[in-house]
């Protein structure tokens, strides 16, 4: 979004330095990601890195109101209720799209919020390299909060692994070597030396967990979940001994109750010109004469999957759960990232952290995605350059 910056940096990109990039990062972590790491990450000058800043201060006011819990109450579906609920998330995530405004400058706009983990490791992995290869001047930052590269890995220990033994800590998942994300989960290990087990794997013994490692059987303290309650219901195949909804002596880092309390439910809740109108379909007592202005989001679901762009009353009267659904205004991307053949839309996650006991989250790092499709998604994007997971560079 910096033209001079971005000129320069499209004149200077070789293929090379990509593929160096790129192999560095499996070399590095011992395994290749299966999602298609971008040519480039995005520059982002001091006007729209404000707004992203006010739009999550907008975001985080509605989720620290002492009424949230009570206000998400009905997000949380019966049978899917974990014990031990944290007093907050840990992890929070919210994802704009950057638009246009009418005077033509960049906006972002509210996609969606989540009480869940996303790449806190690797985007700071791939933010070094990209620095690495390409010489990204250090007036830059992808960070947030003054935190440099030892104090911001330093704080996901904190929070993660905390007074414990890291063998005591294990990052839960479904099969976690065959997950898109799995990079992630190698960095950690790397960079505080946790372990990822799958749900299967977990060995219960009254309301202790245990899980095995090098013929040895560990006890386990604290879960960093990373499981989706939708992935899990399907996945009947595994055996279980431990299920999420069992009452075992484990903290939970990421609890997983947050998923549902801050997802599509909370959108409706907020009130900000970064985030555009939402509404609960059940809620609604006639719907928007302009449909064609909005899409209708399934509550539960993740990366997209359910998302109707196209609708009409009649898809909206078809449907037989309306509680779980959401209408919610259209994004419009707006292509802003110039690349060699046609320009790229964009869209950023500000990663925030909520340490226990504090007042309010913070902003710590970012994660871009960059797309020529109709959506954000790697179906959207087959066969196109310049796409794929980024980071954001801002100019303090």
């Amino acid at each position: 979004m910096i033209p001079s910056i971005r000129e320069q940096y499209n004149r200077d990109f070789t293929q090379e330095k990509y593929q160096a990039l790129v192999d560095d990062v499996a070399e590095t972590f011992g395994h290749r990601p299966p999602f298609r790491i971008a040519e480039t990450p995005i520059f982002i000058d001091r006007a729209l890195k404000n707004h992203l800043i006010q739009a999550c201060e907008d975001i985080t006011d509605v989720i620290v109101q002492p009424n949230f819990r009570d206000l998400s109450a009905s997000a949380l579906l019966a049978g899917q209720v974990v014990p031990n609920e944290t007093p907050h998330t840990t992890f929070l995530q919210m994802d704009f799209g950057l638009c246009r405004a009418e005077d033509g400058s960049i906006v972002p706009q509210l996609i969606e919020a989540q009480g869940f983990p996303s790449l806190y490791f690797f985007q700071e992995a791939v933010a070094e390299r990209y620095r690495k290869y390409f010489g990204i001047s250090d007036e830059f930052a992808h960070r947030f909060g003054g935190l440099d590269a030892e104090g911001y890995r330093e704080k996901l220990r904190e929070i993660i692994v905390g007074d414990h033994d890291p063998e005591n800590v294990i990052l839960l998942e479904i099969e976690p070597e065959k997950q898109v994300t799995a990079i992630d989960f190698y960095v950690a290990k790397k960079w505080i030396g946790i372990e990822a087990v799958c749900v299967s794997k977990v060995i219960k013994e009254g309301t202790k967990l245990y899980y095995e490692k090098e013929g040895r059987r560990i006890r386990i303290e604290r879960i960093f979940n990373r499981v989706i309650f939708d992935e899990l219901i399907l996945r009947d195949d595994l055996p279980r001994q431990f299920y999420l909804t069992d009452d075992a002596e484990v903290e939970w880092v990421g609890h997983p109750n947050w998923f549902f309390r801050i997802s599509k439910h909370t959108l409706p809740l907020i009130d900000s010109p970064y985030s555009p109108k939402a509404f609960l379909l059940s809620e609604l007592e006639e719907y928007p004469q302009d449909l064609h202005n909005y899409v209708l989001k399934p509550l539960y679901s993740f990366a997209g999957k359910g998302v109707i762009i196209n609708i009409n009353r009649f898809d909206l009267e078809a449907i037989k759960d309306p509680q779980n659904y959401i209408l919610q205004r259209k994004v419009e991307y707006a292509p802003v990232v110039p690349t060699p053949d046609v320009p790229a839309k964009a869209e950023v996650r500000m990663m925030l952290l909520w340490e226990r006991g504090a007042e309010r989250p913070q902003l710590v790092n970012n994660l871009v995605r960059l797309s020529k499709g109709e959506m954000v998604g790697v179906r959207y994007n087959q066969g196109k350059v310049w796409v794929g997971g980024s980071v954001g560079f801002f100019r303090p």
